[in-house]
């Protein structure tokens, strides 16, 4: 009796066996209805490994330029093109503020810059993905930039259908943050502007007492121009601009 229990159990437990292996390669075919893989796609990754890099080297630009793409206003140095942010040609006379809305004019220069790139990171990552057997639907309506506390936002209007095995996904709104001190040096450069502007001075070593987690340069050249180099000590991230102010005959 425990002979023909021992072989009942060994015909089931055979039974089940073969009938996992052929449900599983059912299930890999799609001959099974109702039954499909989701994709597993991951269009948020794509768009981040994309985009940050993009933005990194848009901030590094526009950082060593004095805060523009292309400065029309800019003292040269090394064949680096630094722009004023405050200036004057006067002499005696405190410099006119450039750019007294500088976050919003740094919001604007990174978008003009990222515009094209953007559009194509999104672009890219709907090729990906019909190269992978996906069935895509995309639908791309520009993008929003803005400046935060260490961080960079960037809003994606757009909406990715992916379609594969039966089953569909929707992603739509993507939202990409680039951690950065952009928004902290270019705090710190209004500040100095401000200052320049009003008393044709900054007073750098009170400043970095109470920040120290920031270094800030002054370079005076015999023009009257000062050149400041702002720097986040943790990041070595940097902001370059110049400031001529209170311009003294013979450049003294």
């Amino acid at each position: 009796m425990k002979s023909r229990g021992q072989v009942t159990i060994f015909i089931i437990i055979a039974i089940m066996i073969v009938a996992a292996i052929i449900l599983f390669f059912l299930l890999r075919s799609g001959v099974v209805p109702g039954i499909s893989q989701k994709p597993s796609a991951n269009p948020q990754a794509y768009l981040e490994s994309c985009i940050e890099e993009k933005i990194g080297d848009a901030v590094n630009l526009i950082s060593a330029q004095g805060g523009y793409v292309n400065p029309e206003l800019f003292k040269e140095i090394d064949e680096d093109k630094i722009a004023y942010l405050c200036y004057t040609h006067n002499y005696y006379v405190q410099c006119v503020n450039q750019e007294p809305m500088l976050l919003k004019h740094l919001d604007k220069e990174l978008s003009n810059y990222l515009s094209e790139d953007i559009k194509n990171c999104f672009d890219d990552m709907a090729g990906a993905f019909e190269k992978q057997g996906y069935a895509v639907e995309a639908r791309y309506n520009g993008f929003d930039i803005t400046l935060m506390p260490s961080k960079i936002k960037v809003d994606i209007d757009g909406e990715l259908t992916l379609t594969k095995s039966g089953e569909s996904s929707v992603e739509k709104e993507f939202v990409v943050f680039k951690r950065t001190k952009f928004y902290e040096l270019a705090v710190i450069a209004q500040e100095i502007v401000s200052q320049e502007a009003k008393y044709c001075n900054f007073e750098t070593n009170g400043f970095m007492m109470f920040y120290p987690l920031y270094r800030i340069d002054r370079l005076r050249l015999g023009d009257s121009t000062n050149i400041y180099t702002l720097e986040q000590k943790n990041t070595k991230e940097d902001f370059k601009f110049a400031v001529k102010s209170c311009v003294i005959p013979g450049g003294l």
